[in-house]
């Protein structure tokens, strides 16, 4: 086992390490480029650029994933799962807005992948991590998700026509 700021890494090979590597830069890459597709203009060329950088960096943390967890497998059954759910999210959420152009299911699908990968991290990373490493186990499962829920649903409800403003509603008249 190999001690890099306090996590601890398989000595697994050289094959494992080179997927470590790319791993990691393509995951600081995907939370980066997630924040700026969040916090962009939707549609404008910062969140589209933004928004692709961000599903290939998840790509290549699926594959780089998956390299890794055949040398630790089944010990990594479950980050498979959860790259796996972001990886199908992002996908979908992408493929959504391009063919069907639902901000909807495109914010509530990219936000999944974009939950599910930070909580890739927090299981297999937080109990290694300063003041993560107090928190119990089951808080690296649920806590991404408790903190992300309310952002999608008040993101959902910002980008969300004003109720009388959608098709076939008629407008409310002042009394």
């Amino acid at each position: 086992m190999i001690d890099i700021p306090g996590l601890p890494v398989p000595d697994a090979g050289p094959i494992f390490d080179a997927a470590l590597l790319v791993h990691v830069a393509a995951g600081i890459t995907s939370v980066v480029a997630g924040l700026v597709a969040m916090l962009s203009r939707k549609g404008g060329t910062w969140h589209v650029g933004a928004g692709r950088t961000f599903l290939g960096g998840l790509v290549v943390l699926f594959v780089t994933m998956a390299v890794m967890a055949v040398v630790r497998w089944p010990a990594t059954v479950h980050l498979v799962v959860l790259g796996a759910v972001a990886l199908t999210a992002g996908v979908a959420g992408w493929r959504n807005r391009r063919r069907h152009g639902s901000d909807t299911a495109h914010l509530v699908l990219m936000s999944v992948a974009y939950v599910a990968m930070l909580t890739a991290f927090y299981v297999d990373n937080g109990p290694h991590l300063p003041i993560w490493e107090r928190l119990p186990d089951w808080s690296f499962w649920f806590l991404p998700t408790l903190v992300g829920l309310p952002l999608v649903v008040a993101a959902v409800r910002r980008r969300r026509p004003p109720r009388d403003a959608r098709p076939g509603r008629r407008a409310s008249t002042p009394p």
